[in-house]
């Protein structure tokens, strides 16, 4: 079931801009969607708008069942929001940070679930800290419990690792499987491919303000990768032979490399004809190799042919 439905967004600004081009999209609960694209790509404005600091020019959007317009204000409650800049008041401990969002959104005071949160972010140690003290990381783990705070049932993570070490990507990828194993939505935009890849169940591309797809991951690479065959030759080659030419083969500078893509869908991979044409060209393998596609190579690809 959709808890969040966009349909057909535009956003026109007054100098004629048009950030959002008719952007629709379905957010089934409880999943984890990627939203990947370039800088400029709409983003960041998408979810201003469905949050509503950005006013949309046309469409309509929907919080669980409820229209951010007409009804903004149970809309916005079932939104927890981590923007991507952090801004927070450094002299105030973490703990009366976290309350002070809930308090906003009209709850009643619950220390035994604001202890919850900082313990689930690993925080619960610093809740008596002041955040001029935490490190950056530390301090992208408060903003992720001030949007928890309100017991929101989607959450939008804009760039939530921009900036982060390796190993504090990794610690939040947990973080953000542990809040989808508790029943929340998750919304990410991001510009680490292996983000999408290692936490996503669904990716969307978007581009010049158009969402291009949004695919289950998985049938993604699937639809879209092609494989290659990567095959090492025993003896460096200066050119590849004339009769190799259907296979659109490629040769590494060394010339101890040939790269031969297939599509994985296909009925027939040619593996075989082309292993049996190499042998009669002269040409000896010393061992055989295959590679899927990225989803950086695909993403890539598909930005390309919209510019």
């Amino acid at each position: 079931m959709a808890i969040l439905n966009v349909q057909n967004v535009t956003k026109t600004y007054d100098s004629g801009f048009q950030a959002l081009k008719g952007v629709s999209l379905d957010i089934e609960e409880g999943e984890i969607l990627a939203l990947l694209g370039p800088n400029g790509a709409g983003k960041t404005t998408l979810i201003s708008t469905i949050c509503g600091i950005t006013s949309m020019s046309d469409g309509a959007i929907t919080v669980g069942g409820h229209d951010i317009q007409s009804d903004y204000r149970a809309a916005r409650s079932l939104i927890g929001l981590v923007p991507q800049e952090i801004s927070l008041e450094p002299f105030e401990t973490v703990e009366n940070t976290v309350r002070f969002s809930r308090g906003l959104f009209g709850k009643s005071p619950n220390p035994e679930l604001i202890d919850q949160i900082l313990d689930q972010l690993s925080l619960l140690d610093k809740k008596k800290s002041r955040i001029m003290t935490l490190s950056g990381g530390m301090k992208r783990r408060v903003l992720i419990a001030k949007a928890l705070s309100h017991e929101p049932r989607v959450l939008f993570l804009d760039e939530p690792t921009a900036g982060v070490d390796v190993e504090l990507r990794k610690d939040m990828w947990e973080t953000v499987a542990q809040l989808k194993a508790d029943g929340v939505t998750i919304i990410l935009t991001t510009h680490y491919i292996e983000e999408a890849e290692a936490i996503a169940d669904r990716i969307g591309v978007i581009n010049q303000g158009q969402i291009l797809l949004v695919e289950d991951k998985d049938k993604l690479m699937q639809r879209l990768g092609e494989k290659q065959l990567i095959v090492e030759l025993a003896e460096p080659a200066a050119v590849i032979p004339p009769a190799l030419k259907k296979y659109n083969l490629s040769l590494n500078d060394a010339g101890t490399q040939l790269t031969y893509s297939y599509d994985t869908k296909g009925e027939r991979t040619g593996i075989t004809t082309l292993l049996n044409d190499l042998q009669a060209a002269g040409l000896s393998m010393s061992d055989l190799n295959t590679q899927q596609s990225s989803l950086e190579d695909i993403f890539v690809g598909m930005v390309k042919e919209t510019v």
